[in-house]
């Protein structure tokens, strides 16, 4: 036995392995404490990735989207370089399509729901708050109202504030110019990225120690795997939700129909809490329409969230995320806590992909020191 385990000491708090896992924790804090004073000396790598994070994710998106065609028509002995541009024409004509067709529409319904919203407002709050005072929580909200009347009487003028007023202007312009700016490099990136895209990982590869390359190239496909599945999936399932809302509100004849399902689509890109702020809009209308459009409007809510959970989620995208319910609204909300709008987007995807890195260095891990399989073996009933 080492002396080292023959302390009992030592032997009580998990012999050598113990130690050796706390000496390496220690170095780790003690790097993180020493990046953390000389964090300066990163800013210009922050803004760097900053700068290249929005066009690159974007490309991203669309380079899995597009992926699937480009491989197909070069099945069909296509040259990929032509498969490519015939690809980002189509898209574009789309897109064109889509802005001179749908957009204006659209525009003339946000223009008149916008005019509209104060109205809808003013009658809900009218609403609620006869509501209110005629049921047994009168005599509570009365007083509660004279509070808050209080409470606002004793806030400072909005004066104080213009210089919050300003900042938040140029925040506003500055996130404009990167999402315009982003929108611009993407059609070069994406070009580039689905020409030789294929190529990067055996290149990165390539960089590491040949012992190591065959879990660097399941970590990649494992990666590639789980981003084009929930990607691809999403897109498809957020369409088909849009779809199933516009002919929904269609039937129950309510208002601004196209709009409140486009809002619908584009929010369910969120996996749970995206559906709860795509019926918030929906919901204030129906209540100031009538109580029976309330019902009608909950009746198409649920076929459609039914239709979705039980059919058509699990035949696109199926079981390929593999992550619980629960950890997913945990992330959401820890994601969203962290980096706001964006964290919410990105943090289901980014979960899968340090899953799968986690996941692979553990398999990694136990095959090395072959520990955990021992004592797996130990534990094994005889057959009889």
């Amino acid at each position: 036995m080492n002396r080292w385990d023959s302390t009992p000491i030592i032997r009580f708090f998990g012999g050598r392995k113990l130690l050796y896992i706390l000496g390496v924790l220690l170095i780790i804090g003690l790097n993180i404490l020493v990046y953390a004073q000389v964090g300066f000396i990163f800013h210009p790598l922050l803004v760097f990735i900053e700068t290249v994070a929005l066009p690159i994710i974007l490309t991203v998106v669309v380079y899995y989207l597009l992926r699937p065609i480009i491989n197909l028509m070069e099945s069909w002995r296509i040259k990929r370089i032509w498969a490519i541009l015939i690809t980002l024409l189509i898209v574009v004509g789309l897109i064109t399509l889509l802005i001179v067709l749908i957009i204006p529409f659209l525009e003339k319904q946000f223009v008149s729901l916008a005019e509209e919203l104060p109205r809808y407002l003013r009658d809900l709050i009218n609403t609620m708050d006869q509501w209110l005072r005629d049921s047994f929580l009168g005599s509570y909200y009365s007083n509660l109202f004279q509070d808050v009347d209080g409470l606002l009487n004793q806030l400072p003028d909005l004066g104080n504030y213009a210089t919050q007023t300003v900042e938040g202007i140029t925040v506003f312009i500055t996130t404009v110019t990167n999402v315009i700016i982003a929108l611009i490099t993407l059609p070069f990136i994406l070009f580039y990225l689905l020409k030789d895209g294929h190529k990067l990982p055996a290149k990165i590869i390539s960089l590491f120690p040949p012992k190591v390359r065959t879990e660097v190239d399941s970590i990649f496909r494992g990666i590639d795997h789980q981003l084009s599945a929930y990607i691809q999936g999403q897109i498809i399932v957020s369409f088909c939700i849009g779809v199933m809302m516009y002919i929904g509100f269609l039937i129950i004849g309510l208002d601004y129909a196209l709009l409140l399902a486009a809002i619908a689509s584009v929010t369910s890109v969120v996996p749970y809490l995206g559906p709860m702020i795509a019926i918030t809009p929906a919901l204030i209308i129906s209540i100031v329409t009538s109580p029976f459009m309330v019902l009608k409007l909950a009746f198409v809510w649920t076929v459609v969230q039914l239709l979705e959970g039980k059919f058509i989620s699990p035949q696109i995208m199926g079981k390929s995320l593999h992550i619980h319910p629960v950890t997913i609204i945990f992330v959401l909300l820890t994601a969203g806590h962290l980096f706001g709008v964006i964290g919410i987007i990105l943090a289901i995807p980014g979960y899968a992909i340090l899953k799968v890195f986690v996941s692979h260095m553990f398999c990694w891990f136990q095959r090395r020191y072959n520990r955990f399989t021992e004592e797996e073996d130990q534990y094994q009933i005889p057959e009889k």
